[in-house]
């Protein structure tokens, strides 16, 4: 009869609680013989309850509790007077017991997992006095296992890697997998390895766990990458055992198995003539299915007749090989170039030289096409020389240029106008030929640097350009002179023979041995009794005095015309003008004064320029006093607002006091325009009629002030009264002056004056005042009235 897998489970489950039990009961308590227990009153007893442990099956699923065995003592009778009592681990809470007859079960079901065994203490107990019959003993109920865990990898998944082409029984990795079943009972912890997925490349070793390759020569451009599940099995792999699966990713790593090979055998390009150096003909690249270093190669030129015209490199990201131009393409000179190019792995391994070298060959042809080129010239450089005393039309040189093409097309030569501004050169359309345009002068360009232009009479689009150097010689043109300003004084108390001045002198030619000066005073100046020229013969002269005692009262400055002579042929002389002053020195001869300076017109600046810039300043002092004049005449505005007409003029003015002092100290614009003092527009509708007897007095403010705040007042009172008609009427004001030291006369203010005043002041008030002292003054000679 045949047993399923779950049949047979249970059957071995069954037997193995039958086999607990048939050896707990042997282990009930039985008359032991170690130790004599001793209770008072009684005689001695030997022990007699001993027991090592009980074992209980785990994962028990049935409904009622499941027995675990029992406890009995020799000195139970079986009449119910011994009571036995149970502590410990899972004591009642896991395990009970029958007070009773001992009997111990379990309540629920256990995981020796969980936990593998429990301590417990027994005890018999006299049921009436409740004294114990027995000594407490310990004792252990021990899970016993059964094969409920399957085996786990718990590092799975896992991923791996080895060199493709490895040989048979090259490790890869290790898979370990964990059972939590007892190790040290039975075979539920017993693992045993297999692979259930990917043969035939790999194997497992059935104890250990490691995987190993199963063929040779696995090549990774073929497949790169295996999925391997790998079982372990519990009971040894025995049927009935618990299984348990992982996954290895296995990838095969590159190994430089692979030669280069080019795709082609051979290659053809295409380049125009015109390719600038350095340019990218071509690109081309072998093929390799290694990856990575082991796919690194290097290019060379092994062959051909282009071997310095073109250069191989090496793209680092593509692996591919680079043909660039070294030396400029001739179409007329070589129509192409054949290369003998070869591709090589950097990194070559020993283990593969025998599947072929681990290099290759092809062959590069460049064809090189026409291109319509510009003229060339026959010299990148001219150079040339001409005399600056030249005259207009000398032939300089001829330039000379060609078309490269085999159309060979006729040149037209030009001068680029903007290396030649001033145009000194002109240059023969046909024939090349430069001549001179203009007068040349060595001193203002000693060399001209030109471009010439040369185009195809069939395409002027294509201009050669040629360049000429044109250096000017030197013709004795110029005649020497003072090689700067001197600024030369004489002392008033010099001695006959004393250096006063060391001159030199310089030309604007340049002769090939060099200058050589001559200098000497001119016929009208050699006999003069003040001063003497020294030739130094080294280009230099020294000026000197003949006589003592200068004086800057007879003459303040002398003037020494020198001649100078240059060695030119024919040589050139001028005579330039040496200015001495006289000035006081101290003891140890150093100018301190020179009067002349006040008299000597600057240099360069002449009479009829100083007179010019005199009229000048003239004209515009006239002009600013025209403008000061006009504008003291110009009108001020008569009306308060400007954009309006309205006419209030004051026809009278009466006045005290001071008389021509009051007029004069009075600005009599002010009552023609009060904006002057204020923004705000009054009535023009209302006239005043009511008289006021008493006027503010204004001491301290400046007069002009004084009137525009009094006629202030009187508008505003105007501009108040409901009485005033709305038009603009006569007004009328009657206003005093503060000009006289008298202030005001006015009987305005005499009314409250006191007839006892005293008038004694009046005749500290001038001649002016006399009669008016003599009429009020209190003096023993003044009248009264």
């Amino acid at each position: 009869m045949k047993l399923g897998k779950g049949e047979f489970c249970h059957f071995l489950q069954i037997l193995a609680l039958f086999l607990c039990l048939s050896g707990m009961n042997q282990a009930e308590l039985t008359r032991s013989r170690s130790k004599p227990y001793f209770q008072s009153g009684r005689t001695r007893t030997k022990r007699s309850w001993v027991w090592n442990q009980f074992f209980v099956l785990e994962e028990y699923m049935g409904t009622d509790p499941l027995y675990v065995g029992k406890l009995h003592s020799d000195v139970d009778k079986g009449d119910g007077s011994i009571k036995y009592i149970l502590s410990g681990e899972g004591a009642s809470s896991i395990f009970i017991i029958d007070e009773n007859t001992g009997d111990i079960h379990a309540t629920k079901r256990l995981d020796r997992e969980e936990q593998a065994y429990y301590t417990l203490r027994a005890q018999a107990l006299d049921r009436l006095t409740n004294k114990p019959v027995e000594p407490e003993s310990e004792f252990v109920i021990k899970i016993q296992d059964i094969n409920d865990n399957e085996p786990k990898f718990l590092d799975g998944p896992y991923t791996a890697g080895v060199p493709e082409m490895s040989p048979v029984g090259t490790s890869v990795v290790q898979v370990t997998a964990t059972d939590a079943d007892d190790p040290t009972y039975g075979n539920s912890a017993r693992v045993v390895y297999s692979i259930l997925q990917g043969q035939p490349y790999f194997s497992v070793e059935p104890k250990t766990g490691v995987i190993k390759t199963a063929l040779p020569n696995m090549d990774r451009e073929a497949k790169d990458q295996y999925l391997l599940v790998i079982q372990a099995k519990d009971m040894v792999g025995q049927n009935g055992g618990l299984s348990g699966t992982t996954s290895v990713t296995v990838t095969l790593t590159d190994v430089n198995d692979n030669p280069p090979r080019f795709p082609r055998r051979s290659y053809q390009y295409n380049v125009p003539e015109s390719l600038p150096v350095a340019s990218v003909v071509a690109r081309i690249k072998a093929a390799d299915a290694d990856v990575g270093q082991n796919a690194e190669m290097e290019y060379k030129i092994v062959d051909g007749d282009g071997l310095g015209v073109f250069k191989i490199s090496v793209d680092k990201d593509t692996q591919e090989g680079i043909i660039t131009i070294q030396k400029e393409l001739d179409f007329e000179a070589k129509t192409s170039y054949t290369l003998r190019i070869e591709a090589a792995n950097m990194h070559v391994d020993p283990r593969f030289l025998s599947l072929g070298p681990f290099s290759d060959m092809t062959t590069v042809k460049i064809i090189v096409e026409d291109v319509d080129e510009p003229p060339v010239f026959t010299s990148r450089l001219y150079s040339m020389v001409v005399s600056e005393a030249a005259k207009v039309g000398t032939i300089i040189g001829t330039v000379a240029a060609h078309d490269p093409d085999a159309s060979n097309s006729p040149v037209r030569y030009s001068i680029d106008r903007n290396t030649d501004l001033e145009r000194y050169f002109n240059i023969d359309a046909n024939s090349g030929v430069i001549t001179t345009a203009k007068s040349l002068d060595r001193e203002t360009n000693a060399v001209h640097n030109i471009t010439v232009l040369a185009m195809e009479s069939q395409n002027p689009a294509q201009i050669g350009r040629g360049y000429v150097a044109i250096t000017i010689l030197d013709i004795n043109d110029n005649a020497p002179e003072f090689a700067m300003e001197y600024e030369t004084t004489v002392c008033e108390n010099a001695q006959p023979g004393q250096v006063i001045q060391k001159i030199s002198a310089i030309d604007k030619d340049d002769p090939p041995n060099g200058h050589q000066f001559y200098f000497s005073l001119t016929a009208e100046a050699a006999n003069n009794h003040n001063f003497t020229l020294q030739d130094n013969k080294d280009n230099t002269a020294t000026v000197l005095t003949k006589r003592n005692g200068f004086r800057r009262q007879e003459q303040s400055v002398f003037y020494l015309p020198i001649f100078i002579v240059d060695s030119g042929s024919p040589s050139l002389s001028s005579t330039n003008t040496l200015t001495i002053r006289v000035c006081d020195c101290d003891a140890e001869g150093i100018a301190q004064t020179c009067n002349a300076e006040a008299y000597i017109l600057p240099a360069g600046l002449s009479t009829g320029a100083l007179i010019a810039i005199l009229a000048c300043v003239l004209t515009l002092l006239v002009l600013v006093l025209l403008i000061v004049t006009m504008r003291r005449r110009k009108k001020e505005p008569l009306i308060f607002d400007e954009e309006r007409d309205i006419r209030e003029n004051i026809v009278r003015y009466d006045d005290e006091g001071g008389g021509e002092e009051d007029t004069e100290a009075f600005d009599m614009a002010a009552l023609r325009n009060l904006n002057i003092m204020r923004d705000t527009k009054t009535r023009r509708d209302v006239t005043p009629e009511i008289q006021f007897l008493s006027r503010p007095t204004f001491k301290s403010i400046p007069d002009n002030v004084i009137f525009r705040e009094f006629i202030w007042e009187r508008l505003k009172e105007a501009d108040v009264d409901p009485c005033a008609p709305p038009y603009d009427s006569l007004q009328t004001y009657a206003f005093e002056g503060n000009g006289s030291v008298a202030e005001s006369l006015s009987s305005l203010d005499s009314i409250s004056s006191n007839s006892d005043q005293n008038y004694d002041y009046l005749s500290d008030w001038g001649p002016r005042f006399k009669r008016l002292a003599d009429m009020y003054g209190t003096g023993p000679d003044c009248l009264y009235s």
